[in-house]
C-alpha cells in the first residue's frame, strides 16, 4: 500500500452509515494493557464500497489520521448494518517514519492475538496484509466495516462503533474488543516476485523476472533520496519491467527503506534505496531497462532532481514523464554512473557485499569512501520535501460532532491552501494484483479529484 498525499473526505454518506473503530498501539506483540504508545498515527483508508452504498465520489484513498492517545485511538469509517462488506477498509498505523506491524491473522485468526472476540471477528473479516502471501508486507489489515447490531450483545463491545456511540469508542476499556498494533524493529522491507535467498546461491532462479539475473556476478544499485522534514519517511522503489518485451510492464520487485536521519543537519533525511539494475536479463540476449519509480510514503513533494542525472535521461531516451510532482520515475541508467549523479553500482560474487559497499558509499555520498552515518547533503540524485502534518488525537467525525462550525471553517481554508499549492486533480496510481502472473502486493486504484461536494480533510493511498 502507498500512502502518498491528503485527500478529500466526503462528507455526503448519511449518520446512520458513519462509524468509529477503535485502535491501540503496543511496544510488541505480548499486547499488555500498560505497554500501550501514545504518538502513532493510525490511518483506516476507505476502498471501494459495493454496488449502491453512498461513497460519492469513489471511496478509494478518503481517509483520516487520529494519534494515539493514552487510550488508543478512534477511526472514522463509513459502514452498515444490512450488508458486512458493503464497506470495507485498510488500517496502518506509523510512528516517525517507522511502519508498525499490525496482529497476526494466519494461519488462522486468534481472537486474543488480534484483540477481538468471536463472532464479531469473522463477520469483520480481519485479514493482515500478508495472510495469503508470507512475502508481503505485516503493516496494514483489512477488514470488513460492518456496523454493530445494538439488539446483538456480541456486538456491542466495539471494536466498531456507530457513530452516536464515539464517546463509547473514546473511553472504551482496554478489555473491549479493539485492534492492534505493534512496534518491530525494521527499516526496510524487500519483495521479489522470483524468490531468492541472498545467503543461500543454490535459491536462485532462472526467470525473465529474476531480480539478479546473472548467478555468477551480482550487481547491486542504488539511488540517494534526500528528504527535507521533520521526521523519517519510508521511501518505496517500485521496479518492472521497462524495455524487454518479455517483461515490459512486469513487476520486478518492491524495495521499501526507511530515511536515516542527518545528525550533521536539522530537518534532514535521506534514504539509499536499492532499485532494479538495466541490464541483460538471464537469458543474455537483450538489455531491460527497468523502468523504476521512486515513491514517498506520505505527503511528499519532489522539489528537485540531480541535474547531472537528468541530463543523462534525457540524452538516453527513451525518457520517462515525470509529471507526477509526488514520484519520480526513469528507465534506469545501463551505465554504473557514480555520485555525481546520485547513484551507486558495486558488482560483487556475492550479493550481500553488493549491496554493503553500494549502501555504505550512498550514505557518505562518494563513489569510493563508505560511512555509516548519513551525509543527506552529499551525492543525492533526488529531493522530496516532506512538511509535518497536522494531525490530532480527534478524528474528522469527532471535530464535526463536537464543534461543526469550527470543523467546518477549517476545511474550507486547509482546501483553499491545497489548491493554492498543487492545482490540478490529485492521482493515485496502482498497479492491479490480476495483470500480473505472479502474487504482487495489493494497492489501490486511481481516483481522481472532484468538487462540488461537502468534504472534509483526509490522506490518502498502501504499501500491499
Amino acid at each position: 500500500m502507498e500512502v502518498r498525499e491528503r485527500r478529500l473526505f466526503n462528507l455526503d454518506v448519511p449518520e446512520s452509515r458513519r462509524c468509529y473503530v477503535k485502535v491501540r498501539a503496543y511496544m510488541n506483540d505480548n499486547f499488555m494493557p500498560n505497554e500501550q504508545l501514545e504518538g502513532v498515527v493510525v490511518n483506516l483508508i476507505n476502498l471501494e464500497p459495493r454496488a449502491g452504498y453512498s461513497s460519492n465520489p469513489r471511496a478509494w484513498g478518503r481517509f483520516d489520521s487520529v494519534i494515539t492517545a493514552p487510550n488508543g485511538a478512534c477511526l472514522p469509517a463509513f459502514c452498515d448494518g444490512q450488508r458486512p462488506d458493503a464497506y470495507t477498509a485498510y488500517v496502518t498505523a506509523t510512528m516517525g517514519g517507522e511502519e508498525l506491524e499490525a496482529a497476526s491473522s494466519s494461519p488462522k485468526m486468534n481472537p486474543n492475538v488480534i484483540g477481538v472476540s468471536q463472532p464479531y471477528l469473522d463477520k469483520l473479516g480481519y485479514q493482515r496484509t500478508d495472510h495469503e502471501n508470507p512475502a508481503l508486507k505485516k503493516t496494514a489489515f483489512k477488514i470488513n466495516l460492518a456496523k454493530p447490531n445494538p439488539n446483538n450483545i456480541d456486538e456491542t463491545n466495539g471494536p466498531v462503533y456507530a457513530y452516536q456511540n464515539g464517546i463509547d469508542c473514546e473511553n472504551a476499556p482496554v478489555t473491549a474488543n479493539h485492534f492492534r498494533f505493534y512496534r518491530v524493529e525494521g527499516h526496510k522491507y524487500e519483495y521479489n516476485v522470483v524468490p531468492f535467498q541472498e545467503g543461500d546461491l543454490t535459491s536462485w532462479s532462472g526467470d525473465y523476472l529474476s531480480w539478479w539475473p546473472n548467478p555468477q556476478e551480482f550487481r547491486a544499485c542504488y539511488i540517494k533520496v534526500k528528504i527535507n522534514g521533520p521526521s523519517e519517511v519510508m521511501v518505496r522503489s517500485r521496479n518492472k519491467g521497462g524495455t524487454h518485451p518479455q517483461t515490459k510492464g512486469q513487476l520486478y520487485g518492491i524495495r521499501d527503506m526507511r530515511s536515516t536521519r542527518d545528525l550533521r543537519l536539522p530537518n534532514s533525511s535521506a534514504a539509499c534505496l536499492e532499485f532494479k539494475c538495466s541490464g541483460m536479463l538471464f537469458d543474455q540476449s537483450l538489455v531491460d531497462r527497468s523502468l523504476i519509480a521512486v515513491i514517498p510514503q506520505g505527503d511528499c513533494r519532489r522539489v528537485g532532481i540531480n541535474s547531472l542525472l537528468q541530463e543523462y535521461l534525457v540524452k538516453h531516451p527513451p525518457q520517462f514523464l515525470n509529471n507526477e510532482s509526488h514520484a519520480f520515475n526513469m528507465l534506469a541508467p545501463v551505465d554504473p554512473l557514480g555520485h555525481n549523479y546520485g547513484i551507486y553500482t558495486v558488482t560483487d560474487q556475492n550479493p550481500r557485499l553488493a549491496k554493503e559497499i553500494a549502501i555504505g558509499r550512498c550514505f557518505d555520498g562518494t563513489s569510493d569512501g563508505f560511512s555509516r552515518e548519513m551525509k543527506s547533503d552529499s551525492g543525492v540524485a533526488l529531493t522530496f520535501s516532506c512538511p509535518e502534518r497536522a494531525v490530532t488525537r480527534q478524528s474528522l467525525f469527532q471535530r464535526l460532532q463536537n464543534s461543526p462550525a469550527q470543523a467546518l471553517a477549517q476545511i474550507g481554508r486547509d482546501m483553499r491552501e491545497r489548491g493554492q499549492a498543487r492545482p490540478g486533480p490529485s492521482q493515485v496510481v496502482a498497479y492491479r494484483s490480476g495483470q500480473l502472473s505472479r502474487n504482487t502486493p495489493a494497492q489501490s486504484r486511481r481516483t481522481p479529484g472532484t468538487t462540488g461536494r461537502r468534504r472534509g480533510q483526509a490522506r490518502a493511498q498502501s504499501r500491499q
